[in-house]
């Protein structure tokens, strides 16, 4: 499968408390740090998820 590179752009403070969840769940702490993720349908929903906060390259 391919791999996804998802890096957090945006604070998620102020957010859904299940948007914070999720960017936690993706493994991203601080603003600008990034993850490299295969991709698949539940990495896929949770980047859908909180798209809003987060950029997504394909590696």
């Amino acid at each position: 499968m391919a791999q996804i590179k998802i890096t957090l752009t945006k604070s998620p403070i102020g957010r859904l408390p299940a948007q914070r969840k999720t960017v936690t769940a993706l493994g991203l702490g601080r603003l600008s740090s990034s993850v490299i993720k295969e991709e698949s349908a539940g990495i896929n929903g949770m980047v859908n998820k909180i798209a809003h906060l987060v950029t997504v390259e394909k590696v």
